[in-house]
């Protein structure tokens, strides 16, 4: 198959690499329909997780149909059109049923899905069918497979509740969906910190009622001001670095949660601060199946459209370019549709 491939620092291509086989017999091989670029991708595109070993399959956002299914699949068919996860699981195993999917004891992950294949481990736990969509509707689907789950799981980890004050600490496609999900959560104020007019206006979109432009202690000192020094109710985390993890326990009220989501690189806990004011931190790995019971009715009747968050549409084969857009942040996330 061809495959969008991490082939060293900042040197993306897209070749030939072996097609991924059955392995298991709960495994499905899916031919990926729609893809996408996720922020978490540019960590290792930039050298932040260390060198890169050897050339990889890069990708882990995707709609696939099912080409081929090991001999214990029961629940799904060739032909099959389906969410793709990017955290596979059975959905039957003690941490599963505590709604702990991403702890699965068969965990596996989507590892090509910016490829022309696919192998889901887990297909009867982790996959979900729809209707064959319309190419219009692409987007909105594809963003159940990680970034409008895990924007969800940051609300959610918070603890967003109806009448709430929410912050969101990141304007990526996480954060601007994590604004997405406060709304869905009935937050009343939702304070987005974003310093780019373009994201400001999607966040906007999406349901923030204030933006803050500043960051670091300025920014902090404006949240607190816009809720008179209380601070807010629930506050996501959806960077990964550590000055995003200071402000975000900067700006919660005591005894509120922040939910992080974030990927953490070089994270040290404000554990002084946590402990004067009783703040919690939830969140983490976002368990995608959980959620997609309540996320997937929301996209098919077309009361959300996570699919703003794609403000650049590219070929498979250009991977490459969008991978440069998203790390020079000339787009927000890149939609990669399959073939050249």
């Amino acid at each position: 198959m061809l495959a969008t491939t991490l082939e060293d620092i900042r040197r993306i291509t897209f070749r030939e690499m072996p097609d991924p086989v059955i392995q298991h017999p709960t495994d499905a091989i899916v031919k990926v329909i729609a893809s996408c670029i996720c922020g978490s991708d540019l960590w290792p595109y930039r050298g932040d997780n260390g060198p890169v070993a050897q050339p990889r399959t890069i990708g882990h956002e995707c709609l696939g149909e099912i080409v081929e299914v090991g001999p214990e699949v029961r629940d799904f068919r060739v032909g099959d059109t389906v969410v793709v996860p990017f955290d596979h699981c059975d959905n039957t195993c003690a941490h599963c049923l505590a709604g702990n999917q991403q702890a699965c004891v068969n965990y596996d992950m989507t590892t090509s899905g910016q490829g022309e294949l696919s192998r889901v481990a887990q297909a009867d736990g982790s996959l979900v069918r729809i209707e064959k969509p319309a190419a219009s509707e692409l987007p909105d689907l594809l963003a159940l497979s990680d970034v409008f789950p895990t924007g969800y799981h940051a609300a959610y980890s918070a603890g967003v509740t109806r009448g709430s004050t929410a912050v969101v600490v990141g304007d990526g496609a996480v954060g601007l969906l994590g604004v997405l999900s406060a709304k869905i959560l009935g937050a009343e104020r939702i304070i987005a910190m974003s310093r780019h007019e373009s994201r400001q206006k999607l966040a906007r979109t999406f349901g923030a009622t204030d933006i803050v432009a500043a960051r670091g202690e300025e920014g902090e000192a404006a949240v607190l001001d816009m809720t008179e020094g209380i601070g807010a109710d629930a506050v996501l985390e959806c960077v990964g670095t550590g000055a995003a993890m200071v402000t975000a326990f900067n700006v919660v009220r005591p005894g509120a949660t922040v939910g992080f989501v974030g990927v953490p690189h070089g994270v040290e806990l404000p554990v002084g601060t946590m402990f004067k004011k009783n703040a919690r931190l939830a969140g983490g790995l976002a368990p995608v199946r959980r959620h997609l019971p309540d996320l997937l009715p929301l996209v098919l009747d077309g009361t959300v459209n996570p699919g703003l968050v794609f403000d650049s549409t590219l070929p498979m084969s250009q991977s490459a370019e969008g991978y440069r857009q998203m790390d020079e942040r000339e787009a927000i996330k890149v939609f990669l549709t399959p073939g050249a």
